[in-house]
């Protein structure tokens, strides 16, 4: 039997894309009906409602995702259409109550974190469209709600009705009739279903929002910014051009920097779904708004992000600190990778007046938005193990180059954040990772440095040398620095050393020339040049204090079981999967606007030949269960490995089997035998 639902669908209610049919006074029919529930999910949409009301691996709308408040936990509830834990046996005016005002069927006082001051300005249509969504468009689920823990006098739920008295608007939207249909749609998204000004916007004394609204007394305060819970949600107002938010509602990036927090679950459950109008009328919406900051006006015309110089980077420590830690992803030039790894140059979250959201995401990571157009996710590790003096370092570095305007960021502005993120002790490593900033305390400090930079900058430093795009960074991650990643540690304490494709003992400036002729396919570089002294110097400082014969702790690479059968049908698939987003379809692997190699080539002309045994499959295979897939994991330095040891050997066996430049003096190999069976040549 049809239900009677009485509607008037208004402009402001839904955009032209998702208007159902104004149906004022009248039977719904079931297409009708069917419509309405339709038009339901998408308001949802628009109020991202999943995002709260599902718990982590939980059903849709059952509630119980936990969260935190300064006055206690609250757990949110199940409203899914069960009539006896959801709202299944809610009225429409029950529901309406609860949405504008705070007030559930049965009489209680719903807390504020349920942001009900937003939703107050729904059109009655969009409410009657969610309620048919949720009766009809939702599966019931049988999960009983969780009862909040707030603190004393926060529990005493009588006292919401005094703070709905007096912070609490309950009107619904009111047009601007001197604005356009674009501006008003956008600003009954931001102020309605979107609640922008839950995070963005400055609160007082009894947590309420300072506005709910662009006009009055207070309306230049409306999205201004505002930090909470460690994180600093930016100023909107007036925000970049429209063209580059509907980017980032979309897709989680723009030119400017991408998503971070939760910020990213809004995306991936809310704004990417947004029809294109509503995305440009939202847009128009939040560039339209004035603000008083007056370095975004200089940021927009400012022009392209200016280098670092050579002092900030290579002679402080918090430039040498950002070159080992943060350069792989975020590159030297604080641009990023494409669409994999962010812009830090120009970024607002990053030189924000509240260092806050930079802060919260070097110490717990981050994750880009999953999206249509963005699938897969990308991210860093955390670094909470680097000192409290080492992040005020680089992120003052960060925050102050490439023409970024953010102020320095003191030890104690990490050590309060740390505090407020509490977060879980990191499995530790009994490896030590030296760290380049250290460089600058010894005597030799500019030769260790350059030695560092020749490392890792190898085919841009010496051109006549490296003969395809392969860096000794390539191989030996970060400098050499990384644990299993086929660090330099303790390196120079076992030469000179038996080299069994030469057939006699080697020095270490032998070894590395090894490296230039058969990994880089280029020349050797002279002993005695100062090149190559600065590279032995660095290794040689390494060294540390490990002898010959020393157990070297992460030394090498990662062991793998050589009894897996390796299956290369499966590696092309997971090399397609995981890896060529950096290394290429082709194994190309990926440069940057200058054609400078960002992330090295797996095969072809311009790879490696050997590469340090990585074409050889079972050295190659433990590469790389222990250093990629980047961007995934929390471990450090940089957060890699979520491949079985059957899928890494698989891989493996793809990749290092496939053709790339040869070396003709490998006729000249293994003059006493002893070739191994998986050796290239």
């Amino acid at each position: 039997m049809a239900t009677a639902v009485v509607l008037s669908a208004t402009f402001f209610g839904t955009s032209a894309q998702a208007a159902a049919p104004s149906l004022s006074q009248a039977v719904v029919s079931p297409d009708t009906k069917a419509s309405l529930v339709k038009r339901g999910e998408y308001v949802a949409r628009l109020g991202d409602c999943v995002a709260c009301h599902t718990s982590p691996k939980g059903a849709p709308m059952a509630g119980g995702l936990e969260l935190k408040t300064p006055f206690g936990t609250i757990y949110s509830t199940n409203i899914t259409p069960d009539p006896k834990t959801g709202i299944g046996k809610y009225s429409f005016e029950q529901f309406d109550r609860a949405m504008r005002k705070g007030v559930a069927a049965d009489g209680h006082n719903l807390y504020p974190a349920m942001p009900y001051p937003s939703y107050a300005k729904m059109t009655k249509d969009d409410m009657q469209a969610l309620f048919a969504y949720l009766n009809a468009g939702v599966a019931p689920v049988v999960q009983p709600n969780r009862a909040s823990d707030m603190k004393f006098p926060f529990n005493m739920r009588w006292g919401l009705g005094l703070w709905n008295a007096v912070f609490l608007d309950d009107k619904p939207f009111q047009p601007d009739t001197k604005k356009s249909a674009e501006f008003n749609r956008g600003a009954y998204i931001a102020q309605g279903l979107g609640h922008c000004g839950s995070c963005h916007t400055p609160r007082g004394m009894a947590f309420q929002e300072k506005t709910m609204g662009h006009l009055g007394g207070n309306g230049d305060k409306y999205l201004a910014g505002f930090t909470f819970d460690a994180w600093h949600a930016v100023n909107l107002r007036s925000l970049w051009t429209p063209a580059d938010i509907v980017s980032l509602l979309k897709t989680g990036r723009s030119q400017y920097g991408t998503a971070a927090g939760s910020m990213t679950e809004v995306i991936t459950h809310s704004t990417q779904h947004f029809t294109d109008g509503d995305l440009a009328a939202l847009a128009a919406y939040l560039h339209a708004l004035p603000t008083d900051d007056k370095n975004r006006v200089a940021r927009k015309q400012a022009p392209a992000p200016v280098a670092a110089t050579d002092k900030a980077m290579y002679n402080s420590r918090g430039g040498l600190g950002y070159v080992q830690f943060c350069a792989t992803c975020h590159r030297r030039d604080g641009r990023g990778v494409g669409e994999i790894f962010p812009t830090l140059a120009g970024n607002d979250s990053v030189q924000s007046k509240d260092p806050t959201t930079v802060i919260h995401i070097a110490l717990s990571g981050w994750q880009s938005a999953v999206t249509q157009t963005s699938p897969r996710s990308f991210g860093m590790p955390s670094y909470a193990t680097l000192s409290d003096n080492e992040l005020s370092e680089i992120l003052t570095f960060v925050r102050t180059q490439w023409g970024n305007r953010g102020e320095p960021v003191t030890p104690k502005q990490i050590a309060k954040v740390r505090e407020e993120l509490k977060l879980q002790q990191l499995a530790g490593s009994d490896t030590k990772t030296p760290r380049f900033a250290a460089l600058l305390k010894e005597q030799n400090a500019p030769q260790l440095v350059q030695g560092m930079r020749l490392m890792t900058e190898t085919r841009q430093l010496l051109p006549k040398h490296v003969g395809n795009d392969i860096n000794c960074s390539s191989c030996h991650l970060n400098g050499g620095t990384v644990a299993k990643g086929s660090p330099f540690l303790g390196v120079s304490a076992f030469f000179p050393a038996e080299a069994p494709r030469a057939g006699r003992v080697i020095n270490l400036a032998e070894r590395i020339n090894g490296c230039f002729k058969r990994s880089m396919n280029g020349s050797p570089l002279p002993l005695e040049g100062v090149e190559m002294k600065a590279m032995v110097a660095y290794m040689d400082w390494m060294k540390g204090e490990y002898r010959p014969g020393d157990k070297v702790p992460g030394r090498g690479v990662a062991m793998i079981d050589r009894s897996i059968v390796p299956n290369p049908e499966n590696g092309k698939k997971i090399y397609s999967e995981h890896c060529a987003v950096c290394h290429g379809a082709n194994g190309e692997g990926i440069a940057d606007a200058n054609k400078t190699p960002v992330f090295p080539p797996l095969w072809g002309d311009r790879s490696f030949n050997i590469g340090a045994g990585m074409a050889r499959t079972y050295t190659a295979a433990g590469f790389v269960k222990a250093n990629m897939v980047m961007g995934h994991g929390q471990k450090f330095p940089l957060g890699q490995g979520n491949l079985s040891d059957q899928e890494a050997v698989d891989v493996a066996e793809y990749f290092s089997h496939m053709p790339r430049p040869d070396f003709p003096e490998k006729v000249k190999d293994w003059p006493k035998g002893g070739k191994p069976k998986d050796a290239r040549y």
